[in-house]
C-alpha cells in the first residue's frame, strides 16, 4: 500500500500535461483547469480531515499557491512552444538545481563538505541529462536559448512554492492543513491571470474541461503528503522523479511529438541521468 501511495504523485504529475495536451485549449484555459480541479480536491480533503488552520499560515499558503501558477503557466506555454517531451525534463532540472541552491544558501541544506560534494556531483549529472534531452537534429535545435530562458525565469514560481514549507510558521502546520489554502491560491493565481490575459477564456469550453487535469494534479499533490508520512521525505521524493519519465515518453507516444532515432537515444540517456541525479541529491 505504501508503494502505491508513493507512485500516485509520480503518476499524477506525469499524466497531468498529457491530459491538458489531449483536452487542448490555451495556457490560460489549462491553468484555470488546474486551479479549479485542485481546489475541489483540497476542499474534499479538508472536509474529510477537518484540520486546524492558523490564519497567518493560511495566508502564506494562499500566496505561495498563487505564485506557483507563474511556474505552471511557464510550463504550459513551453508545452505549446517546444512540446511536453522537451519541456518537462528541462523544467525538472531547473526546479531541482534552483531548489538545491536555495536550500544550501538560505536553509542550510547539505551541511558538511561530503554532502556538498555529493550534491554538486548530482546536480552536474542532472544538468548533463538535461543537455542530452535537448539534443536535436534540427538546425538551431528544438529548444532555443530564448525558450530555455523563458522557462528558467518562470520557474521562480516553483522555487518559491517549494521553499515555503521551510518557513517556521509553515513548519509548525500539518501538510493536510496547508493543502486547501495552497490549492485555493493556485485557483486565485489562475483567475488573476485569466482576468488580465483574456477574460473571454471564462466562457470557453476548454476552460472547464481542463478541470480533469486539475483533479489529477490535486490527487497527486494530496498523495504526496501521505507518501511523505508513510515512506519518509527522501523516499517520497525519489518516487516522484518517475513523473519525468511518464511525461516525457507520454509526450512522444500519446501526444505524438516526433523525435528521430538519434534524438530518442539521447532523450532516454538524459532521462536516466536526470532520475539518477535527482535521487542522488536526496542523499546529499
Amino acid at each position: 500500500m505504501n508503494i502505491l501511495i508513493a507512485l500516485l504523485p509520480a503518476i499524477g504529475w506525469g499524466v497531468m500535461p498529457l491530459v491538458t495536451g489531449k483536452v487542448g485549449g490555451r495556457p490560460v484555459n489549462q491553468i484555470f483547469g488546474i486551479g479549479a480541479g485542485t481546489s475541489i480536491i483540497g476542499l474534499i480533503a479538508f472536509l474529510i480531515t477537518r484540520p486546524s488552520v492558523n490564519l497567518t499560515a493560511f495566508c502564506f499558503a494562499l500566496l505561495c499557491g498563487a505564485l506557483w501558477t507563474i511556474g505552471q503557466i511557464g510550463q504550459f506555454i513551453s508545452f505549446k512552444r517546444i512540446g511536453v517531451s522537451n519541456t518537462f525534463p528541462l523544467s525538472t532540472v531547473f526546479q531541482l538545481v534552483g531548489n538545491s541552491i536555495i536550500g544550501v544558501l538560505i536553509f542550510g541544506d547539505w551541511p558538511g563538505a561530503k554532502a556538498k560534494i555529493i550534491g554538486v556531483i548530482a546536480l552536474i549529472i542532472v544538468i548533463v541529462g538535461a543537455l542530452c534531452t535537448s539534443v536535436s537534429d534540427q538546425k538551431g535545435g528544438k529548444v532555443s536559448m530564448k525558450d530555455a530562458l523563458f522557462l528558467l525565469c518562470t520557474t521562480v514560481g516553483f522555487w518559491i512554492y517549494s521553499s515555503f514549507p521551510n518557513i517556521p510558521i509553515i513548519k509548525a502546520q500539518s501538510g493536510t492543513s496547508m493543502f486547501l489554502p495552497e490549492m485555493l491560491g493556485i485557483l486565485l493565481g489562475a483567475v488573476i491571470y485569466g482576468f488580465f490575459a483574456d477574460r473571454r477564456s471564462f466562457t470557453q469550453r476548454e476552460q472547464y474541461l481542463n478541470i480533469i487535469a486539475g483533479l489529477v494534479w490535486g490527487v497527486a499533490g494530496l498523495s504526496y503528503i501521505y507518501s511523505a508520512q508513510a515512506n519518509g521525505n527522501t523516499s517520497a521524493f525519489i518516487w516522484t522523479q518517475l513523473s519525468v519519465v511518464i511525461a516525457t515518453f507520454g509526450g512522444i507516444l500519446i501526444l505524438h511529438e516526433i523525435k528521430s532515432h538519434r534524438e530518442m537515444m539521447y532523450t532516454i540517456a538524459g532521462i536516466v541521468l536526470i532520475v539518477l541525479g535527482s535521487i542522488a541529491t536526496s542523499f546529499a
